[in-house]
């Protein structure tokens, strides 16, 4: 993974925080070809903070269903 141009990769895979922040770039930005393992995407699920649209597919790719809500604009009104 080339894209982490604001990092040391090397330093950042030997935390596990840093393992996360690889894993949440490569969901939100792309793995340039690398797969990603669904067990550390399943281990840092309430870790990561993804993209509320790429979240969603996840879920329902991962475990079939939604778990999490999706805030629109009309719960503006419903306040």
């Amino acid at each position: 993974m080339n894209s982490v141009w604001d990092y040391d990769i090397k330093e950042l895979e030997k935390s596990e925080s840093g393992r996360r922040l690889i894993l949440e770039r490569k969901i939100n930005y792309g793995a340039d070809g690398e797969k990603i393992k669904l067990s550390q995407v399943k281990k840092y699920w309430n870790k990561l903070d993804l993209f509320p649209l790429r979240k969603r597919l996840l879920e329902l790719l991962i475990w079939g269903k939604y778990q999490s809500l999706l805030e629109t604009k009309k719960s503006f009104w419903l306040k």
